[in-house]
């Protein structure tokens, strides 16, 4: 088989004009970066907001294991399938980030003959979204420090600063620095930090906004500092907010490539689910419903984190009703949950399938919640066996949901053509009754132990006790109504990613607390969840070159 980016460089492209005409989009609400990937412009929205709404499909996952579970590569799969039904679809992706690129998950192009392209392109800069966002978010760390230098007319206290600094990459030397060393005019010394740029607040932000007055309305919310009285200092007070929309409105537009097999993708923004609310923006998701009969789109890592913020954050801000959830499994990851070992999974083991199946159980109740109708799919390989899906298929059936093998890796849109089929049998016979977990006006600690208990299953929550005290002053800020955005690691439903499949007896444990006011949403850290990922012993970096052709190789 050959690999990812040698698919995707062997693949007939369109040019992105061609492709955007499938949606109705013409030539003048492009604009151009290069042949195969171009902007929406500003004046398509005018143009196409008064239509009805498409059916909208989230894509979602049990949570991720070594083994593989190919959410992308579905999201694509099932899109180019529809296309082949001659269906008007389109795919709604997040952008990668250049961490996992050459970290150790890779890119977020999809995967097989299910990938959007230009692969290459899309995982490495595309078009210079996350750079506006990194300036924008380190332009208004340079004004702060800048602030506290000339004067600090504010009265900003140094040691409660919060706004952190950001890069797009896996640098675990960044997570706590000392900024300010040198002489008096080098800066006030303070301890600092630094995130990864799609757990930024703008990352947030810019997915969550509306348009530029939203988006400057956000941007001028944003929380950086406390002053010596303990009241909030905002980006606003500080004067940042017209220069930080000036780098970011082009940003904020919507990006357009094609899959494999020339279906239309809007791919745009790219939060993080583990550390940030893990959706791709409103502004594309709201413009591929306008454009299309049925939007496919993704929520990140599995439906503890994804899907849960999609439904409890996103969709409660934007209006969003999702009409179907698709949601993805191997039987190689089932049977990693199970307590197989990564070199056994190849192996017919229907013991530990049903040991394991208790993960994908419990992310099918969890959607079942929000009344939403639910697809399983089992993203397949050449090891499984019969016996196998049919345990699975028998399973997820007596469970109220649809089933549908998914081949689309190995075959494309062809090899999703079942799954296709389970999904507009969903949309066209089964109603969504969608709502939201909780209600605005529950308290912030017991938004926090809905979710733990709810949807993680543990048996309560514990607070370190500046948790505690932060919880309090953020409610006395005015901030109680606010969504919980949860930071969890991603392998497993408890906050310890060693526990695997369902595990029961356990709390959730809450480190810190703090209010991203810009995007409307307050973030829970728990265990030992990090803001800055670092790189691995080997990093994908090491095998990723370029020849004199210009040709990349080692992407995956």
């Amino acid at each position: 088989m050959k690999t990812d980016i040698q698919i995707a460089q062997e693949a007939t492209m369109l040019p992105i004009g061609e492709v955007a005409k499938v949606s109705g989009i013409e030539g003048n609400d492009l604009e151009y970066y290069g042949k195969y990937k171009a902007k929406l412009s500003d004046d398509l929205w005018n143009k196409i907001k008064d239509k009805k709404d498409g059916k909208l499909v989230l894509v979602t996952a049990i949570n991720p294991t070594p083994a593989g579970e190919g959410k992308t590569t579905t999201t694509v799969g099932l899109g180019e399938a529809m296309s082949k039904l001659g269906k008007n679809a389109i795919i709604a992706l997040r952008e990668p980030s250049l961490g996992p690129c050459f970290g150790i998950k890779g890119g977020a192009a999809g995967g097989g003959y299910a990938q959007v392209v230009p692969m290459e392109d899309l995982n490495l800069h595309f078009t210079g979204d996350f750079h506006a966002i990194t300036s924008a978010n380190n332009l208004l760390a340079a004004l702060l420090d800048n602030h506290i230098q000339q004067g600090n007319a504010l009265g900003i206290d140094p040691r409660q600063v919060v706004w952190k600094r950001c890069e797009d990459m896996n640098d675990r030397a960044l997570r706590n620095i000392v900024v300010g060393l040198g002489s008096k005019g080098d800066g006030m010394v303070r301890e600092d930090h630094f995130v990864i740029t799609v757990a930024s607040e703008i990352m947030a932000i810019l997915c969550l906004a509306e348009n530029i007055t939203d988006l400057k309305e956000r941007l001028g919310r944003i929380i950086v500092a406390y002053n010596f009285k303990g009241e909030p200092v905002t980006a606003k007070e500080l004067n940042a907010v017209g220069s930080m929309a000036a780098l970011l409105k082009d940003a904020l537009k919507p990006n357009i490539i094609q899959t494999l097999e020339n279906t239309p993708a809007l791919v745009h923004g790219g939060p993080f689910a583990n550390i940030a609310h893990g959706c791709n923006s409103v502004r594309a998701t709201r413009t591929a419903l306008k454009l299309a009969d049925i939007t496919i789109t993704e929520a990140g890592f599995g439906a503890d984190l994804g899907a849960e913020k999609f439904l409890d954050i996103k969709c409660r801000m934007a209006g969003l009703k999702p009409d179907a959830v698709v949601l993805v499994a191997t039987v190689r990851a089932l049977k990693y949950n199970g307590g197989v070992p990564k070199t056994e999974l190849e192996k017919e083991n229907l013991e530990a399938l049903k040991a394991g199946i208790v993960n994908l159980e419990k992310h099918i109740e969890n959607i079942q919640k929000y009344d939403v109708p639910v697809v399983v799919t089992l993203n397949s390989f050449t090891s499984d066996t019969e016996a196998e899906y049919k345990f699975v298929k028998d399973f997820v059936e007596a469970k109220g949901c649809e089933f549908a093998l998914s081949e689309v890796w190995a075959k494309g849109g062809e090899g999703g053509i079942a799954l296709a089929n389970k999904v507009l049998d969903t949309l066209e016979n089964k109603e969504s009754h969608f709502h939201t977990l909780y209600p605005d006006s529950l308290s912030l600690k017991e938004k926090i132990e809905t979710i733990s208990k709810e949807i993680y299953g543990a048996r309560g929550v514990v607070y370190e006790p500046s948790a505690e005290k932060q919880i309090k002053k953020l409610e006395e800020l005015g901030f109680k109504d606010f969504p919980i955005c949860m930071a969890k690691n991603q392998y497993s439903l408890s906050d310890d990613q060693k526990k695997l499949g369902r595990p029961t007896d356990f709390d959730i444990h809450i480190r810190d607390v703090y209010v991203s006011a810009g995007a409307g949403f307050v973030v829970a850290l728990t265990g030992a969840i990090m803001t800055m990922p670092g790189l691995p012993k080997v990093p994908a970096a090491n095998n990723i070159d370029v020849d004199e052709n210009g040709t990349i190789t080692g992407l995956f």
